[in-house]
């Protein structure tokens, strides 16, 4: 039995009169948990169940993976990295760099994380004195790309982070432009192809360069980053390094998806921070009884629940990744419905996180549905910010731990308020955003902690 199905022109019309992100809400209510989308001689079936998310990722998984529809990805951005790649390379790929991504390997980088978010709040004090408005989405983006260049090159200068930041964001932005169409080829010397070929050059380059510079040294003298637990690793079966090329394609991948969840996590929890004053209350009020006028040390994690919990319910409601997509290598059948071989099915956890059947008022900002008790009652699937199943994403406890940390450092010190009169309008390419970006001023609620947590 085929889905309910929308046509192209009520689709295109559709998107340019509400935008994806709302259009396929309005399907969903409409149409229900299964339906499909037709683009010319391609259909898309969109699955918003908990149980197709289990189904595609985890039950069949192995008839759901990452073919054409991620062939843009592998071409002009991640390469063969862990997000695109497909087969025994992942696998293989996947085993080589999982122990560096455990709770307790990610905990390696923990001081570097307190150490640049403690630079971020001494900027911080100058902007609260002063009163300045800034843009929050480029605040939380410098400091994520800040750690993670650090944590994979032990790159540290300002120049380095800007350049290589600002370099992949154009390759991000020109993968999302082909993705909706319109791009010309890229021997056509268009602005747009002239930027990609200038930012994959500078990003190809740098890194050939670390990694040309680390390979003339003796491995004693490496730096110990992930680049080098990299170039360390071995493949067991067969003892073999990951080949130059390979090791581009994940630095690659790990920068671009190792800030950008981070740094749209974050933004959007000053946002829901700052429209939620409740939550704010108790927010401050957990980080004031256990750190009183000291700087966080990653331990006092442990006595912080409810600011990861407010992580957590950010995670949910605004996801940076609203949608992910498998291709069925195969027919099958998803809710009842048929979905024929080469078929995208896009699973969206925006949409999932809101399923009035597994989620209470689900449009309501609510930290206390991370209590232990509740969420070890909810579908194991209603939840999926990181995808799910054998490809969840390899940086989620990265995520998660520089999340926590970014929170406890500057909710505990700052309050950033909203611009009078400002209205939350999202939309997705690609990622979640914010369309009018988040604009806000940082106010003050405790002055330098007496004490450094992590020596600078």
């Amino acid at each position: 039995m085929r889905p309910p199905t929308v046509g192209a022109l009520s689709f295109v019309r559709g998107v340019s009169r509400h935008g994806f992100l709302d259009f396929v809400g309005q399907m969903w209510r409409t149409h229900g948990d299964v339906f499909a989308v037709r683009m010319g001689r391609r259909t898309m079936v969109f699955a918003m169940h908990p149980d197709a998310v289990s189904y595609v990722n985890l039950k069949n998984g192995r008839n759901f993976d990452k073919v054409a529809s991620y062939d843009g990805v592998r071409d002009y951005l991640t390469g063969q990295g862990l997000v695109a790649s497909t087969g025994e390379l992942w696998k293989r790929q996947r085993k080589l760099m999982a122990p560096f991504f455990t709770p307790k390997g990610v905990k390696t980088y923990a001081d570097l994380m307190l150490r640049d978010t403690a630079r971020l709040a001494e900027r911080w004090d100058a902007l609260a004195a002063a009163g300045t408005e800034v843009e929050i989405a480029e605040e939380m983006t410098l400091v994520t790309a800040s750690i993670i260049l650090q944590a994979m090159f032990s790159a540290s200068t300002t120049e380095a982070i800007h350049g290589m930041k600002d370099a992949v964001e154009t390759m991000v932005g020109y993968v999302n432009r082909r993705m909706v169409g319109g791009v010309l080829p890229l021997w056509v010397p268009t602005p747009m192809n002239r930027r990609y070929l200038a930012a994959r050059t500078l990003v190809h380059d740098t890194i050939a360069e670390v990694i040309g510079t680390r390979t003339a040294l003796d491995p004693a003298a490496w730096p110990d980053d992930l680049l080098s637990r990299l170039m360390h690793a071995r493949d067991e079966e067969t003892g073999e390094a990951m080949s130059e090329t390979l090791l581009r394609d994940e630095s690659i991948t790990t920068f671009f998806a190792g800030h950008e969840t981070t740094a749209r996590t974050m933004t959007f929890t000053w946002y829901a921070l700052a429209a939620n004053p409740e939550a704010t209350a108790r927010l401050h009020d957990e980080l004031d009884r256990v750190l009183g006028d000291r700087a966080p040390t990653v331990d006092d994690l442990f006595q912080l629940p409810y600011t990861l919990q407010v992580v957590k319910e950010v995670l949910r409601l605004y996801p940076a990744a609203p949608f992910y997509v498998r291709d069925a290598l195969a027919d099958d059948t998803i809710g009842g419905f048929d979905v024929p071989a080469g078929t995208p099915v896009m699973l969206s956890p925006y949409y999932t996180h809101r399923h009035p059947a597994f989620w209470p008022d689900p449009e309501r900002f609510d930290p206390d549905r991370w209590t232990p008790e509740r969420e070890a009652a909810q579908h194991r699937h209603a939840y999926h910010p990181f995808a799910a199943g054998p490809r969840t994403c390899i940086g989620n406890n990265f995520s998660l731990l520089e999340s926590h940390l970014l929170l406890a450092v500057l909710a505990h010190r700052f309050a950033p308020r909203l611009r009078p009169g400002y209205r939350a309008r999202w939309e997705t390419q690609g990622v979640l955003s914010l369309k009018d970006g988040l604009p806000m001023v940082i106010d003050a609620r405790h002055p330098a902690p007496t004490a450094t947590a992590v020596p600078a």
